[in-house]
This record gives structure tokens, C-alpha cells and sequence, in this order.
């Protein structure tokens, strides 16, 4: 690990103040799962890293006049157990529970997780986070991307967005409050992810002077929300594909969705061509059917362009879809 500067401030503006005006100057360190991996394997060498663990006013979880107020510290094992999540949010702590181990909960936190960088090994292993040969020619479409994007891979970013947890708080709506220079602004987590055309760009946006202080999830009211992910082991791995969807009902009356993919796109992928799917036939059908289930997974997965070895994915993804409708649907959670 190369040596660094190391700042441990109190306060936000402190924390602020003490990042970079262009991304590689400085890194947040909170729970330090992914950063200092990186920081160990030499992808990222920061001069100075700012340590916020220390700014107490993000952390915990309350109820305020605009939903669930969460501090981007809070640790994923504090989130999953607390009682306000567990009683109005329960895909979220379902998703928690699902997303790593024990230990690792304990000590990863949910700004943490939204900001992680990407697991692709090209990536993890070197060489960029869209990687080409010395030729100039791209790594991953030919390469070994098994586990690589299906979904918004027409640029040169072939990865998938890392958290497995974005995509359930995108179906609750999950609004962010990032602190800059300039003060506080507000962003929805689903906007909060891009797709780099650069190799100097980030996945996020989120300026290098700028840190996520806390996530705010609204009131559920009439959402019935569920998650479900695949993945190659019972215990602990990396999904294969995610999903989360709300659907706001009353009855068996549908009146609207959200459908969010993880780990088949660059980012959280909201599937709009699936809710339409979904809104359209369960209108049809006057309730949520195995049959409009199976048409929002077709809907979702229409737009696909898998790689050379990763077109299984398509097929895991619309069981996926199908099965997370029909447990929102059936209350499996809320």
C-alpha cells in the first residue's frame, strides 16, 4: 500500500473541506470493506484519505416528517435490525440480510455500499475500469464476462453495478442528501448512477468534494414491495441477478410499479418497457396473474444484448422478474 495522509474530521464541512477538487486527490474512508481492498491491490492511491467515521450526525435511524431518515454510516447489520425497517421496510432488511455475511455487515455501511466501486475483475485486477488492450481494443467483449453487464453494455462500460441492496431502495423510492462545497443537495438514488463513457469518470454522481451523509426512504403507503435475488451458492456470493419491484395497489387493483435490475446493467436498471408490460396486463387480467408476471420479465429482458459468454443471464433475469412480482403481489412483503 502506497503511503497516504490520513484526516479524521468531526463534521461534515470539515470532511468536505478536506476532499479533492478532481477524483484520485482524496477517498472517504467509513466502514472500509471496499476501500482499503482497493487500496491494498494498488487500483486506487489516494494522497489522502478522510476518515468520517468520526461525524456522529451520520449515523442512526429515525422517522421524520419526510420518511425514514438513515445516516449513511449506519452499518447494514444496525439497518437490518432496526425496528422502523423491519416494520414498514422489510424487503430492505430481507435485501440486508442477502447482500453479505455477518461480518461483514457489521461493519460495511450503507453509504459505503451505494458508493463501491465495481467487482469486475478487469477492473479489480488493474486494468481500468473500462478495460482495453495496449492495442486499444476492448478486454471485456470478447473476454471472459460471464458475470458482465446484458443490459446498457452499448458503451464501453461492460460491468455491473455492485449493490445488490440500490436496487430495493430504488423500488422504495430512496432519495439521497449529499454535502458539498456549496451545501446540501438532494438526488434520487436512482438518478445517482451513471453510465462512464470515460475512463475518468465514476459510476456515480457524486463530486470528489462531496460526501453522502444520509438517505431518506418515503413513506411505503400503499406499496407492496419485494426483493429476490439468484445466485450460484445458498450461502454467501455475488447474485447473478437481482430484483426488486413496488407495486402500489389497492386490493388486487394494480396502479402503478417500479421494476429495478441489479447485476445485469452498469447501473440499477429501472426496466420501464416491464412496467408497462406489467401495468398493461394486469389490467387485462383485473389482477396480477402468473401471466402478466411472465409478460413484465419478457417486457424487462427485451432490450438484452448479452456478451460471448453471458447470455444465460437473460433467461435468470425473467425468472427473476416473474417470481419478484408474484411475491409483491401475493404480500410476501410490504
Amino acid at each position: 500500500m502506497r503511503a497516504f495522509e490520513y484526516a479524521s474530521p468531526t463534521t461534515k464541512e470539515q470532511a468536505v473541506g478536506l476532499l479533492g477538487a478532481s477524483w484520485g486527490q482524496a477517498e472517504v474512508l467509513a466502514g472500509g470493506t471496499d476501500l482499503l481492498s482497493l487500496m491494498k491491490d494498488d487500483v486506487v492511491h489516494p494522497r489522502r484519505v478522510v476518515n468520517i467515521k468520526q461525524i456522529k450526525e451520520m449515523n442512526g435511524v429515525a422517522p421524520g416528517p419526510k420518511g425514514l431518515r438513515i445516516g449513511a454510516l449506519t452499518t447494514l447489520g444496525e439497518l437490518a435490525d432496526n425496528v422502523n425497517v423491519v416494520k414498514d421496510y422489510p424487503a430492505l432488511a430481507e435485501a440486508i440480510n442477502d447482500a453479505a455475511s455477518p461480518q461483514i455487515r457489521n461493519m460495511a455501511t450503507l453509504g459505503g455500499n451505494i458508493c463501491q466501486r465495481p467487482r469486475c475483475w478487469y477492473f479489480r485486477g488493474g486494468f481500468g475500469l473500462l478495460p482495453k488492450s495496449e492495442a486499444g481494443k476492448d478486454l471485456v467483449t470478447n473476454g471472459e464476462n460471464r458475470y458482465h453487464a446484458i443490459l446498457g453494455n452499448d458503451g464501453p462500460a461492460k460491468f455491473v453495478s455492485p449493490s445488490s441492496i440500490a436496487p430495493v431502495l430504488i423500488a422504495y423510492g430512496a432519495v439521497l442528501r449529499l454535502v458539498g462545497p456549496q451545501g446540501t443537495r438532494e438526488q434520487s438514488l436512482e438518478h445517482f448512477y451513471v453510465i462512464p463513457k470515460s475512463e475518468n469518470q465514476r459510476e456515480h454522481d457524486l463530486k470528489s468534494n462531496e460526501i453522502l451523509a444520509e438517505v431518506i426512504l418515503p413513506p411505503t403507503r400503499n406499496l407492496r414491495v419485494a426483493h429476490y435475488e439468484l445466485r450460484q451458492k445458498e450461502a454467501f456470493d455475488w447474485p447473478l441477478a437481482v430484483v426488486a419491484v413496488a407495486l402500489n395497489m389497492n386490493g388486487s387493483e394494480l396502479f402503478g410499479s417500479r421494476l429495478v435490475l441489479g447485476y445485469v446493467a452498469p447501473i440499477p436498471w429501472r426496466a420501464g418497457d416491464g412496467e408497462t408490460a406489467l401495468n398493461r396486463a394486469a389490467r387485462a387480467h383485473g389482477s396480477i396473474t402468473e401471466e402478466a408476471a411472465k409478460a413484465a420479465a419478457e417486457g424487462a429482458l427485451q432490450t438484452a444484448t448479452p456478451l460471448s459468454h453471458n447470455a444465460y443471464k437473460v433467461q435468470l433475469a425473467k425468472v427473476a422478474v416473474k417470481r419478484v412480482i408474484m411475491k409483491a403481489a401475493s404480500g410476501s412483503a410490504a
